[in-house]
């Protein structure tokens, strides 16, 4: 699948040593399927460091997730198990807190769901309150963390390169599910893939 990764420059080469600590799911490379959430963090990026915002765009192997190779943990939602990570994450005081995972993929806590985490671990709202204040914002999220140097044969330009290639080269592969109102992007990644269109 295509993946997003917003700063304030083009990435070439992906450098974990530039990660920081306390972020969401740890130290890591951190992309999203969204792109206009990688564009708003372009943005904020451009404006910190007083440039133009770039969205840079990967491909990642989403198959990763099924294999044994990597150490993988997913959260499809906020909840109670999403909570407790991001909060201890946010709180890690060394490098040797590692969690151990090579990909997390999940929700952001983005600045307003930060602000509740903040005012959680200052004891001003409880957990319940949190999710309750939560649940008000109606935008969707993701985020895959890239945590070790294994995690990083996952992702890459060339992968994309070749999609892009697909897609120009495959107007008779993917014309069927196109007339059956399937987006063509979205049957070329399935066919790149492997999968069942």
């Amino acid at each position: 699948m295509i993946v997003y990764h917003g700063s304030y420059t083009e990435i070439d080469k992906i450098d974990l040593s530039m990660a920081k600590l306390n972020k969401d799911f740890g130290r890591g490379f951190y992309v999203t399927s969204i792109r206009k959430q990688a564009e708003v963090w372009a943005d904020i990026q451009g404006k910190f460091h007083g440039t133009d915002g770039v969205v840079t765009e990967f491909w990642f192997n989403g198959n990763v997730f099924d294999d044994s190779d990597y150490n993988c943990l997913r959260f499809s939602e906020y909840n109670d198990d999403w909570f407790d990570f991001v909060i201890k994450n946010r709180n890690k005081k060394n490098e040797e807190e590692d969690h151990g995972y090579d990909i997390v993929e999940g929700p952001v806590a983005d600045d307003n769901v930060s602000r509740k985490i903040v005012m959680y671990l200052n004891g001003k709202i409880n957990r319940e309150k949190f999710f309750r204040e939560l649940s008000k914002y109606p935008f969707p999220s993701h985020q895959i963390c890239l945590c070790t140097v294994n995690s990083l044969r996952s992702i890459d330009k060339e992968g994309l390169n070749a999609y892009y290639d697909k897609l120009d080269e495959s107007p008779d592969i993917v014309e069927k599910v196109v007339e059956d109102g399937v987006d063509k992007k979205v049957a070329v990644e399935k066919y790149f893939m492997g999968l069942d269109l």
